[in-house]
């Protein structure tokens, strides 16, 4: 007896074509939290970071009024951070906000302050402190 070479029917390939995406679609909407944790991570780093690199700064004799208004410049004067553009940024690309007031400097971030919003308000609990 002489055996057909069976092919793949269209269904079948739209079958498998649904079953790919509908995984893909999973480990993407699960990866979507790792994601923002992540950036929260890169955040909170950069930020303890920062502070350390402008009270060196401050310490080396630049003004904290200086280092406000041009932290980039003055963290580039001070030769402290390999690429200090990048550091200024939080995690979702957004430049921090800095401040400075009675020799300590106050570095924020808006992204970071509404992730942990959303995060509180869906938890329904106080996991999280405001900065």
């Amino acid at each position: 007896m002489k055996r057909e070479k069976r092919s793949l029917t269209l269904l079948e390939i739209i079958i498998v074509i649904f079953l790919i995406t509908l995984i893909t679609g999973a480990i993407g909407y699960s990866m979507k939290g790792t994601l923002d944790k992540g950036r929260v991570f890169k955040t909170e780093q950069a930020m303890d970071q920062l502070r350390d690199l402008f009270l060196i700064c401050l310490a080396e004799g630049e003004s904290g009024e200086d280092i406000v208004r041009d932290p980039v410049g003055v963290i580039k004067k001070c030769g402290l951070a390999k690429n200090p553009t990048k550091l200024m940024e939080d995690g979702w690309g957004k430049k921090f906000d800095v401040s400075y007031s009675k020799g300590d400097f106050k570095i924020s971030s808006s992204n970071l302050v509404s992730y942990r919003k959303k995060m509180k308000q869906s938890s329904g609990e106080d996991f999280f402190e405001e900065e």
